[in-house]
């Protein structure tokens, strides 16, 4: 049987973060493996690999939320952009009803809730994989900027509309309101999927109460890119490593306090918003700003350890699974989803999250070189045993799809 026509919606067409640089790869992947791709996405400019496969794509050439220099157009745009679906509804309906498949990995930042409709006219078979959660929650994380802790508030209640708990203002958060009740009632996004990819058993106890009835759930790994270079020479050498964007919600100030507590130095690859104030306030942390994704690699590699000290949920944790491809052990969060990358005590330690002595402990426990190298080399063997490659993501979606047209078949 010939592999189905995807079409890939999301944001934005080139790598703006993990939820981008996923749908990418699948598109490359699934090109690849010999099924038809379609790539449609709001913004430019296009990444390369995609043409370069063979990948077709559909690029609105539109700015995202944040990016439009009209705050009125990107508001209207951000609640229904009227055409990103006007543009998908041409695209869909040159398709095959029989064998097509709409996989949506992103709608939140550009293409807005308003990509239902046309899914829906067309009565296409719709997957949706969860990056984050804004399917179900106006700011996307189940998380209080404001208070700094996940928040226990049920989405679209009257207490939630009452509460700030937006990372900029609370304009802003009724803003994102006003936009999830769009599409609920308006657009009935959620409903439009009949099956949901999530990324980790956290998510699916975070999201209990909130997925769609009658969805069917499935499990994707997202593909780690990383090279099978064998155990550490010397793994207790290097530094205590936190790799990503530089926020308080990823934890980078509880990383700094705890590694000053436990007289260690602390190390950041990335960029933020609190990067100015972290370095002012943690004088001792090197700031080593953003680096390539070979580059952050080569730290992993190099690094004693990688601190993934995330104070919310997040989906998955990518950068604790490519410190294991690494063969660097992990401390991470028990709260957030990065702890299922880690076995605790055997390829990693669990910490308390937002416990900053725990944290401590942890950092502090990692100093043993026994320890260090006896968790180095089981992280590297665990990694390896079942590596979470870009064919193993591919050979589950297409598994995925194969499940839905069957269904609709039998339906």
């Amino acid at each position: 049987m010939s592999l189905p026509t995807v079409v890939i919606c999301v944001d934005h067409a080139y790598v703006s973060g993990g939820q981008s640089k996923v749908a990418i790869e699948s598109a490359v992947g699934l090109k690849a493996a010999g099924a038809r791709v379609i790539f449609f996405a709001a913004c430019g400019p296009v990444d390369e690999r995609l043409a370069a496969a063979g990948v077709e794509v559909v690029c609105l050439g539109q700015h995202d939320i944040l990016g439009n220099p009209s705050r009125l157009a990107a508001a209207r745009q951000g609640v229904w952009n009227a055409r990103a679906a006007a543009v998908l509804e041409k695209t869909l309906d040159q398709l095959s009803y029989d064998r097509t498949i709409v996989h949506v990995h992103g709608w939140a930042k550009a293409l807005s809730p308003s990509i239902a409709k046309p899914i829906r006219a067309a009565n296409l078979p719709a997957v949706y994989t969860m990056h984050e959660y804004f399917l179900h929650c106006p700011n996307g994380g189940f998380y209080d900027f404001r208070k700094g802790a996940v928040c226990p508030l049920k989405p679209m209640s009257a207490a939630c509309w009452l509460t700030n708990c937006d990372s900029r203002n609370y304009p802003f958060k009724l803003w994102r309101n006003v936009r999830m009740f769009v599409a609920q009632r308006v657009a009935h996004l959620a409903e439009t999927f009949s099956d949901i990819v999530l990324l980790s058993d956290l998510q699916e106890k975070a999201l209990a109460a909130c997925l769609p009835t009658g969805a069917a759930i499935h499990r994707v790994t997202n593909p780690v890119e990383a090279e099978p270079l064998g155990r550490k020479a010397d793994p207790r050498s290097g530094d205590f490593l936190f790799v990503g964007r530089l926020s308080a919600e990823k934890g980078a100030f509880l990383f700094a306090e705890a590694a000053r507590r436990a007289g260690a130095t602390p190390v950041f690859v990335g960029d933020g918003p609190i990067a100015a104030e972290l370095q002012a306030r943690f004088p001792q942390a090197r700031l080593m700003g953003w680096k390539s994704p070979q580059q952050a690699r080569q730290a992993m590699r190099a690094a004693r350890a990688l601190v993934f000290p995330s104070l919310w949920y997040e989906t998955f944790g990518l950068t604790a699974l490519e410190a294991k491809a690494m063969g660097t052990p992990a401390i991470v969060a028990d709260g957030c989803a990065a702890r299922e990358a880690v076995e605790d005590r055997v390829t990693g330690l669990w910490f308390k999250s937002g416990d900053a002595d725990s944290l401590a402990s942890a950092i502090r426990e990692l100093k043993n070189d026994a320890a260090i190298a006896e968790m180095s080399g089981r992280a590297y063997d665990a990694y390896w045993a079942a590596p979470a490659t870009l064919e193993r993501h591919v050979a589950g979606t297409l598994a995925v799809y194969e499940e839905m047209l069957a269904r609709r078949a039998a339906a």
